[in-house]
């Protein structure tokens, strides 16, 4: 009987509080189980990196891809928080240290119609019994996001067919990393059952058994570093007689003296290069509030106002989570204001659609202002008030664009951020806007350009 056993991580964005004991688990338990004579597969399924971290914003996320080298992933796939939470150049050089391999079926690089220099369309392994192992992966396609970079993403069924058909017959197991979510990791493996064994990843889902679909084990860690991924497999004459999962919490595992030392360490070191770059000199305070209309919030609307060429724009107060004060102000400083990892927006709308967006706003006002949210590239704790630049309600419930009343069949166009178009409060801006993704910079780098123009340094 051979034995192998699959560790595996997915979703850590940045949580390097939990980094010093994932590292020594997964190096200390894959140095056990070779010595017992398994096999031993350690895999990262994608959203290793959140730019909330101070290291991983002042190091483009590269600080992350060293500490899991330290770990020596058999191969990792992309999260959207790799893919579409950095911009082409970045993303293009995210992985020239890496000493593992990193798997994408789906995305291409849209500028030379090819997969990207810096993946493979998947991986063989043979254990030293003999049994082959094809690993293949699939993140999350938002086409218009990956567009916005010149990368473009495939849906699931266009890659798959053609992908297994390379692999079935020539391997005896076939992993997928799938950085996709649980509802279509099931559907995969109703449809494909060829797949073995589904790591996932990307709707946080933690599977403390796993689960059996159709024969194909799924199997995810949850979300933050919470939780480390363990799959143990057992086969006869390279054949699965079984295969199961669990998962081991992180907390508790245990701590060693310097693992505080350790973790301030990386976070020091973030702070300390962001602080290096200074954006400009404040001669007053700018305060915020998560509740009403504040001078920083008037500063971020005009900055995306200016930033876009347009005359409207609408922020939510919980973007900014801290002021801004009087004196010197640092990448870092902006940074922990709007850590949010968000794309400004542009969405064009005709008047009539205008005014029913603003009525969608009205509704959801009062709720939405202490309401708690999370994700969706989200990284503040309320939502907050709603607040519009360059629309007037009059006393009447008029609604007035610069003073001027709003004519249903022309096109008004505004300037948001990208989770506007996620979140369910406004449907009209995905259902009617022409939305336009600004991909080279975070709504924090169009705030630092208008605060480095109107106080120059």
């Amino acid at each position: 009987m051979e034995k192998i056993t699959i560790l595996h991580t997915n979703d850590i964005h940045s949580h390097l509080e939990n980094w010093p004991k994932i590292r020594r688990f997964l190096q200390s338990e894959k140095i056990n189980l070779e010595k017992q004579g398994q096999t031993v597969l350690t895999f990262d399924i994608g959203d290793a990196i959140d730019r909330v971290h101070p290291l991983s914003e002042a190091t483009n996320g590269k600080a992350n891809i060293e500490l899991m080298n330290t770990v020596k992933y058999d191969a990792v796939t992309i999260g959207n928080n790799e893919g579409i939470g950095n911009s082409r150049s970045q993303l293009q050089h995210l992985y020239d240290d890496a000493t593992f391999d990193i798997i994408l079926d789906n995305v291409v690089d849209g500028e030379v119609d090819s997969r990207p220099s810096w993946a493979t369309e998947y991986k063989l392994m043979e254990t030293a019994a003999g049994t082959k192992i094809g690993i293949i992966a699939l993140t999350a396609p938002f086409p218009m996001t990956y567009e916005m970079n010149g990368w473009e993403s495939n849906q699931i069924d266009t890659v798959l067919p053609a992908l297994l058909k390379k692999l079935v017959g020539k391997v005896d197991v076939i992993i997928l990393l799938s950085h996709l979510g649980l509802g279509v990791d099931r559907k995969v493996a109703q449809k494909y059952p060829q797949i073995d064994i589904i790591l996932g990843g990307h709707s946080h889902h933690l599977l403390k058994s796993g689960e059996i679909v159709n024969d194909s084990l799924l199997a995810a860690a949850g979300k933050w570093g919470m939780y480390i991924g363990e799959v143990s497999v057992e086969l006869e004459n390279h054949n699965i007689t079984q295969k199961n999962a669990r998962v081991i919490e992180t907390e508790s595992l245990p701590e060693i003296s310097s693992d505080q030392a350790e973790i301030a360490g990386y976070r020091s070191r973030g702070e300390t290069m962001l602080t290096s770059e200074v954006i400009t000199n404040l001669p007053r305070d700018l305060n915020t509030s998560w509740t009403q209309n504040s001078e920083l919030m008037q500063a971020a609307l005009k900055a995306i106002e200016l930033g876009t060429k347009t005359d409207i724009a609408m922020l939510n107060g919980g973007l900014l989570l801290k002021n801004l004060q009087k004196g010197v102000v640092t990448k870092n400083d902006l940074h922990q204001t709007l850590p949010h990892p968000m794309r400004v927006i542009t969405v064009k709308l005709t008047g009539y659609n205008l005014i029913r967006l603003m009525q969608e706003i009205k509704k959801n006002r009062s709720f939405l202002k202490k309401f708690p949210i999370r994700g969706m590239g989200f990284r503040g704790q309320l939502f907050g008030e709603v607040v519009v630049d360059g629309l007037t309600e009059q006393g009447n419930g008029e609604l007035l664009y610069h003073k001027q009343k709003i004519v249903l069949d022309d096109y008004y166009t505004f300037a948001t951020v990208d989770h506007f178009m996620y979140i369910p409060f406004f449907p009209t801006i995905e259902i009617t806007g022409e939305i336009t993704i600004n991909g080279k910079k975070f709504l924090r780098d169009y705030v630092g350009d208008y605060l480095k123009m109107e106080f120059s340094v």
